[in-house]
């Protein structure tokens, strides 16, 4: 009976831990788009075009695409800025990339297109696009 018990509550313990880290990694991607409405807010860069990953990012690519959005990031815009090296520092963070790791097979990220061959648009698109990514992460992540 006690080995029931114990069982039952390992299972009940553990379907907790995997429901909190949901609610951790979705209440990051929701810091992160709060820092991306800052930073879109703040945009001065109207002319500059970054390499930007397609608006239609397939689930295995995602977390291409956000290293991918990382690295434009890091060299295009000034980091300097406080709010554009705080989102950065947000999309560098493990659990960024956990929410954003949209792959349920595991290992398809060699068919993702890379970075420099993606076309360059305005910087506005780059974080339209960015924000996008982000929405549809936090919208998986509070379906499941």
């Amino acid at each position: 009976m006690k080995l029931v018990l114990l069982c039952l509550l390992a299972v009940c313990c553990s379907s907790l831990a995997s429901a909190t880290d949901m609610t951790l990694e979705r209440r990051k991607l929701v810091e992160v788009l709060r820092q991306l409405g800052d930073v879109k807010d703040s945009l001065q860069h109207g002319e500059l075009l970054v390499n930007t990953p397609p608006q239609n990012i397939e689930d295995c690519c995602c977390l291409s695409a956000l290293r991918c959005f990382r690295a434009s990031l890091h060299v295009q815009f000034n980091l300097t800025e406080r709010r554009q090296n705080k989102l950065y520092r947000s999309l560098k963070h493990p659990i960024t990339e956990r929410g954003l790791d949209l792959c349920k097979s595991g290992n398809a990220v060699a068919t993702c297109a890379t970075c420099d061959s993606h076309p360059k648009t305005t910087a506005r698109e780059f974080v339209n696009r960015l924000e996008s990514l982000i929405q549809k992460a936090i919208s998986r992540l509070s379906v499941n």
